[in-house]
């Protein structure tokens, strides 16, 4: 697919079909997420797939899915074949950043002006979400408030920060947000050129 076809076609489903997603087409996805960018080459992006039925129904529950439910009429992350949870590493990023070669000249460590781990993960996100519209697949994404619970059952180190859960599978009949009434931003709104 070429890629401005892909960039169009993506959206946020929230329907899936049942149907297992070939193994293949899952690492593909993934290798196209650990491709993203990462500042200084930190790499402190990392994903938790998710394929365990059970596991995916517990996933639902810490996510809120009975009021997702009550919205969109079913349970919509439990039922994707597939979950993925983005992460982040703050401390990734600041180990890398004491590292020799991203010292300031005068030896001191970089302030961080935002915290860059987030934008990273962002751009890992995107990635994730384009190569599965390239596989002929759907995604959405959600957040939880239960974020300390998801680390505990899943088990992710203290030092790493789950940042959102994205189900992934075949699209089905979906309901269209409302949301997008609203449109896109013309270019002009969007971008401001040579000054805002």
């Amino acid at each position: 697919m070429e890629f401005a076809d892909v960039v169009r076609k993506r959206r946020m489903v929230r329907h899936f079909k049942p149907d297992p997603i070939p193994e293949d087409s899952l690492d593909r996805i993934i290798d196209a997420a650990r491709r993203a960018p990462s500042a200084g080459n930190t790499q402190g992006q990392s994903l938790v797939v998710i394929t365990d039925p059970e596991m995916r129904k517990t996933i639902g529950e810490i996510c809120g899915e009975r009021e997702y439910a009550g919205r969109f009429k079913h349970n919509w992350i439990s039922e994707a074949p597939v979950q993925v949870i983005a992460c982040t590493s703050e401390k990734a990023y600041r180990d890398r950043y004491s590292e020799p070669d991203k010292l300031q000249d005068d030896g001191s460590v970089i302030e961080w002006p935002v915290p860059y781990w987030h934008i990273d993960v962002g751009c890992t996100v995107m990635a994730l979400l384009y190569a599965v519209v390239n596989e002929g697949l759907a995604a959405g994404f959600t957040g939880t408030q239960r974020f300390q619970e998801l680390k505990d059952v899943l088990g992710i180190p203290d030092e790493v920060t789950p940042v959102g859960i994205i189900p992934i599978g075949y699209p089905d009949q979906d309901v269209k947000s409302p949301s997008l009434k609203r449109g896109r931003k013309s270019l002009d709104e969007f971008a401001h050129r040579e000054r805002w």
